[in-house]
């Protein structure tokens, strides 16, 4: 259930709810909009019998039931659009976040190189894997913490927020010395301890979706980062897994407008790995942002041939500026940021 309390509530009066709360054996999240204050009231539905309890705390306003099984992510208990902010990256209320790099951390020239070019194409942030989960062994793996090293340069040169998956709850410690997202990649995103060990971390965390998740999954899986006290938490569509072999996924933009009916958390899209091929990059990020996504997320190399993980699907520097200069007429007409 939700407490929403009065707009004149003081804070003492919220603070003796989240007591109120507490006494029940539910678990109090406090969540600060512009114009008022509710508390998510979380744990066992028995305790709703208590109802009358919490509905006549000095400045509360009324008790409602959540019904969507997403208790913390959806609008019925935040009706206000979150906005997540880190460093240059800004992606809600009316920001068009550009998350863009290569898949992978090569060399400190290779990564600076890129950042510098995205930047001036007008990226707000620079991704980079430094720990790349593969689906062979055999596989380029990352440079671990020497990506790290090497992103963090890149963003004191540029000035760019750092985005980087993070793979395994034991390396959110070190990732988090250098990042300022944490990515959640798609295998992981039901790899629930990790969950909720980003959420425990406060950074803010790209969450992308599962090949082969549905929506209450993806919305569920963000719960587990809500519900750890992370609410800087931003959702990815990045293509699910379906019987179309044309493109590496199938990348459904419908996803964007309903997330938005259902959740308050930012929406960012991936037309990299949505699509898997570099030609049809630029018209689904077009697409992406006419439909109203929150946030773009490209991967961007200086030689996508010689890339060492997905260059197939890389766009070049000079391709990611007309990318961006179509994207931003798009912005314009939607009366959206960039």
């Amino acid at each position: 259930m939700i407490v929403v309390m009065r707009r004149d509530a003081k804070e003492q009066d919220i603070e003796h709810m989240v007591r109120q709360v507490e006494s029940l054996g539910l678990k109090p999240t406090v969540l600060r909009g512009t114009e008022r204050t509710v508390i998510a009231a979380i744990g066992d539905e028995r305790a709703a019998a208590a109802i009358g309890v919490l509905e006549s705390g000095a400045g509360v306003d009324e008790v409602l039931p959540v019904l969507a099984p997403y208790k913390l992510a959806s609008l019925e208990t935040k009706a206000e659009p979150t906005v997540v902010r880190a460093g240059s990256l800004t992606v809600g209320g009316g920001h068009l976040g550009v998350i863009a790099g290569p898949c992978s951390v090569e060399s400190e020239e290779q990564i600076i190189a890129t950042a510098r070019a995205v930047k001036a194409a007008g990226a707000t942030a620079l991704r980079g894997g430094a720990y790349k989960p593969r689906t062979s062994p055999y596989s380029f793996q990352g440079l671990k913490e020497k990506g790290l090293q090497f992103l963090a340069l890149a963003r004191a040169e540029t000035g760019l927020a750092v985005v980087t998956e993070v793979v395994a709850a034991e390396d959110i410690e070190i990732v988090a010395m250098y990042a300022d997202v944490l990515q959640i990649g798609a295998r992981n995103m039901q790899n629930y301890r990790l969950l909720e060990a980003v959420g425990r971390s406060h950074l803010p965390t790209l969450l992308k979706r599962g090949p082969s998740a549905t929506i209450d999954e993806l919305l569920l899986a963000a719960e587990y980062i809500l519900d750890a006290g992370n609410q800087q938490v931003m959702l990815c569509e990045r293509g699910i897994r379906t019987y179309e072999a044309h493109t590496r996924f199938t990348l459904p933009l419908a996803t964007v407008p309903y997330l938005h009916l259902k959740t308050h958390l930012p929406v960012v899209v991936d037309p990299s790995h949505g699509t898997g091929h570099s030609p049809l990059v630029p018209a689904m990020a077009r697409a992406a942002v006419a439909a109203g996504a929150d946030g773009l997320i490209i991967e961007v190399h200086p030689n996508p041939e010689k890339a060492l993980s997905d260059g197939y699907q890389s766009l070049t520097p000079e391709q990611f500026a007309d990318t961006m200069a179509g994207c931003r007429k798009v912005a314009d007409a939607m009366g959206i940021k960039m």
